[in-house]
C-alpha cells in the first residue's frame, strides 16, 4: 500500500515554490554581491566594526572582502540558472547562519551605546542593503534563511537547468 504524496510534496512537484525560492534569493545575493564586488574599499570598512578578524595582516582582510561577495554572486547565479541547487542553497544558508549572529551582536553593541530603542537601532551592516533597520534585518535574513533551505530540500527540478542533462553513455557490460 503506498502513500499519496501530501500537500507540500505535490506542491513542491510544481516547481512553483523552488521557482519563486530560487529568483528571490538568487536575485538578492546576486544585487548584494555585486554592489560589494563594485565597492570593495567600503566593503573593507564595514567588515572593520565587527572585529572579527585581525587587522594585521591586513590582507586576510582584504582576501575574505574580495572572495565573500563573488562567492556570494556565484551562488545567486546558479539559484537564478537552476544549476547546483542544493548546493548553492546550502552555501547561501550557512552565510546567513555566519553573518545573522553577527549583525545581532553589532546592534546589540549600538543598543548599549544609545538611548534608542532595540528596533529603532540603524546601521550599514555591510550586506550591500546601505543603511538598516535591526529588526528588519533580522527577520528578513530570516527569511531568507528559510528560503535558502526549501532551496536546498526542494527535491523539484522543473525550471531548472540543472535537470537537463546530456544523455549518458551505454554502460559497458563485461561479458562472462
Amino acid at each position: 500500500m503506498t502513500r499519496a504524496p501530501g500537500l507540500i510534496s505535490r506542491l513542491d512537484q510544481t516547481g512553483i515554490p523552488l521557482l519563486v525560492t530560487r529568483v528571490v534569493l538568487g536575485s538578492l545575493f546576486v544585487w548584494m554581491g555585486i554592489v560589494k564586488i563594485l565597492n570593495p574599499v567600503d566593503f573593507v570598512k564595514l567588515m572593520q566594526q565587527y572585529a572579527l578578524l585581525p587587522l594585521l595582516p591586513h590582507y586576510v582582510l582584504n582576501i575574505v572582502a574580495v572572495v565573500l561577495p563573488w562567492i556570494e554572486t556565484l551562488c545567486g547565479v546558479a539559484l537564478l540558472l537552476g544549476i547546483g541547487i542544493r548546493g548553492a542553497g546550502l552555501v547561501s544558508a550557512v552565510m546567513l547562519v555566519m553573518f545573522t549572529p553577527l549583525i545581532l551582536i553589532r546592534g546589540l553593541e549600538i543598543y548599549y551605546q544609545g538611548g534608542v530603542s532595540f528596533c529603532q537601532v540603524s546601521f550599514d551592516c555591510g550586506c550591500g542593503a546601505g543603511i538598516i533597520m535591526l529588526c528588519s534585518k533580522l527577520a528578513e535574513n530570516f527569511s531568507l534563511f528559510l528560503l535558502a533551505l526549501a532551496a536546498t530540500l526542494s527535491r523539484s527540478r522543473r525550471f531548472c537547468l540543472g535537470a537537463r542533462r546530456l544523455p549518458s553513455a551505454p554502460s559497458m557490460a563485461v561479458a562472462r
